[in-house]
């Protein structure tokens, strides 16, 4: 798994068995008094909505893994935790033993998901499947933020997006893990070199204004970068005036370049009105004879800089992205939680709901699985059903609202694709992995899945994720209880 170097090189360790709150080990020392420690239990990831994004790119599953799989508490752990004063000597001996022995599934990194739908679930004696839950929140919430984020930038505009948010990222965790996200969602190369190397992420950059300033003028700037970097040739145009000397000094350079034999690959802006400057220097590179040189844009762009970029017929061919995606900058959390909807009571497992005043926390009860209903290739509707339940494609379906019960569609001719599979059996990983590679072409697949109503960021059209009928019983017999 690649992340552990990152981790070993930090930490001298790759066992993250503390990155947990202290109120799961509390209460693992309480169920195993309470002799509940083994009583087998069934908990949910997911993220609720509200607020927060109409649809996820599930990433951070790989993290997830390796944590499980590096699950033990060794006698540093154990020392620490003795010298808290909370807990007697027979639970640190318990610890020493210690180690995953469930099941989890989970819905493949790349896959879109939407609100109160599992992106995980857990099955395992009590105390492990407690311990686990702050920890798997970590890496998979905040991962899942990041590709979402990406993604939604993605689908703002039809031309590349890099990744150039290690220097604004709250710490270098969300740095190198948010640019592996960013991956995930649809930015395909990174300005962060210790997450190209980690998780072979193409990297890109340039040179800064200090560059510029460094020199006696912007023309001998321009000329040493490509006397260096004759093959790799970006200028950075906006130090002093962006079209009367950046863009003409570039087209400069970028003649000498082309008689030599060298092929430059474009000038970046950094600020000012990125749309009337694009048209300009567009206008600028091409009647000098540099059609083929690329246009870059930063500067603080998010969802809504690029539809009106686009809007304003901007002539940009590349945007970096730092702040506004790597910190999600307009939705700061997933907001998903660990839920449990099963517990073991007398040798069966029972179905378990928790009931709030907050409709949004009312959760769904029982071991389920997520359906996905395709017609024509596209995505229809998700249906949540009990683990047990069988779709019969040759009768139709009819599936309805869980709240607004009278709202119905009904389909024919159809296909169903169950969307979690299994990563843990019997605490043994049964999953391979795919490559970093291989889930960004799947994320691509999975939001072409989609119509663009669905993905759209503005007036975003609800996609539908209903309850079977035997799961809807379920829910309204235990909240009638």
């Amino acid at each position: 798994m690649q992340n552990n170097q990152y981790v070993t090189a930090r930490t001298k360790t790759n066992n993250l068995t503390l990155l947990t709150d202290l109120y799961q080990l509390t209460m693992m020392n309480g169920y195993r008094i309470c002799d509940m420690d083994s009583r087998h239990a069934v908990f949910d990831i997911f993220y609720r909505g509200g607020g927060g994004y109409s649809y996820a790119v599930v990433s951070g599953l790989e993290q997830a893994i390796d944590y499980i799989q590096n699950l033990h508490f060794d006698d540093e752990d154990i020392a620490y935790l003795r010298s808290l004063g909370i807990f007697k000597e027979d639970f640190f001996e318990a610890l020493k033993n210690f180690k995953f022995t469930g099941d989890i599934k989970a819905v493949p990194e790349g896959t879109l998901v939407f609100p109160y739908e599992p992106i995980a679930t857990v099955s395992a004696p009590l105390w492990e499947a407690q311990l686990i839950e702050t920890a798997l929140l970590t890496f998979i919430n905040h991962q899942t933020l990041i590709a979402t984020k990406a993604a939604r930038l993605n689908e703002c505009t039809t031309n590349k997006i890099s990744e150039f948010g290690l220097r604004r990222a709250q710490g270098p965790d969300a740095g190198i893990y948010g640019a592996r996200a960013a991956y995930i969602g649809g930015c395909r190369t990174t300005s962060n070199v210790v997450a190209g190397k980690l998780f072979d992420i193409p990297v890109t950059g340039t040179h800064s204004h200090s560059w510029v300033m460094s020199f006696d003028s912007e023309i001998e700037a321009f000329e040493k970068y490509a006397e260096i970097y004759p093959d790799k040739c970006l200028l950075l145009v906006d130090t002093y005036d962006t079209l009367k000397s950046g863009v003409p000094n570039a087209i400069k350079v970028f003649d000498k370049l082309k008689a030599s034999g060298h092929q430059p690959i474009g000038i970046r802006l950094d600020s000012g009105d990125l749309a009337y400057l694009s048209r300009k220097a567009r206008a600028m590179l091409d009647a000098a004879g540099h059609q083929d040189c690329l246009i870059f844009a930063t500067n603080d762009i998010d969802e809504d800089v690029l539809l009106a970029l686009n809007n304003q017929d901007a002539k940009i061919d590349v945007y970096g992205i730092g702040t506004k995606l790597i910190t999600s900058y307009t939705n700061a959390s997933l907001g998903g939680v660990y839920k449990l909807c099963a517990l073991e009571e007398n040798g069966k497992l029972i179905p378990k709901i928790k009931i709030s005043n907050s409709h949004e926390k009312t959760t769904n009860p029982g071991v389920k699985k997520i359906v996905r209903i395709y017609k024509n290739g596209m995505a229809q509707a998700d249906l949540l059903c009990l683990e047990d339940e069988i779709i019969d494609t040759t009768k139709p379906l009819t599936i309805f609202h869980p709240e607004l019960t009278y709202k119905k569609t009904t389909y024919t001719d159809y296909e169903v694709r169950e969307l979690m599979v299994q990563i843990f059996k019997d605490g043994k990983l049964v999953y391979d992995m795919p490559t970093l590679k291989e889930i960004g072409e799947a994320e691509d697949k999975s939001i072409a899945e989609f119509f663009p109503e669905y993905r759209r960021v503005v007036n975003t059209q609800t996609y539908k994720v209903d309850l079977s009928q035997k799961l809807w019983n379920l829910k309204q017999e235990l909240l009638n209880k």
